[in-house]
């Protein structure tokens, strides 16, 4: 049964129960560990950029936190504080939080900005875990070279 946390009142969104116990918590990376743990990770990565004073991150963190577990044998999920690393967050255009961008084979292949429907969020990774790893062998890759002197 779903009961109305604290932290989601007046938004008519719930959190089903098994949220409210501790899951699968997402990695913490930060600018130095993001390539290992995200660019060269074997399987999707899901990375929640989040802000400690972010209000709408602290809302859909219990979801994030629940997806991790119940994927977490076909996902990787992590989060990135913006604020302690803004080199990462300048690099893929991150604006706002909360924003969860999914990754495929060191791509970025699908994002989502706000807090959004926790359904939405978990038919992103659903679409992810099917086209993702396509999706990344089709596009291009991004040369951050940007001395100028290359």
């Amino acid at each position: 049964m779903a009961d109305e946390r604290p932290g989601v009142v007046g938004t008519g969104a719930t959190v089903p129960d098994d949220a409210a116990r501790p899951q699968e918590a997402p990695e913490d990376v930060t600018d130095i560990t993001w390539e290992r743990t995200v660019e060269r990770a074997k399987k999707p990565v899901a990375v929640m950029f989040h802000s400690p004073s972010c209000a709408f991150c602290h809302q859909m963190e219990p979801y994030f936190r629940n997806f991790a577990g119940e994927y977490r044998d076909s996902v990787v999920f992590v989060k990135i504080d913006i604020l302690k690393n803004p080199w990462t967050a300048e690099r893929y255009g991150v604006r706002s939080t909360p924003t969860f961008k999914f990754f495929c084979d060191g791509k970025a292949v699908q994002e989502m900005v706000g807090a959004v429907y926790p359904a939405l969020l978990k038919k992103m990774v659903e679409d992810v875990l099917v086209h993702g790893r396509e999706c990344a062998k089709n596009s291009t890759a991004i040369d951050y070279e940007i001395t100028g002197y290359g």
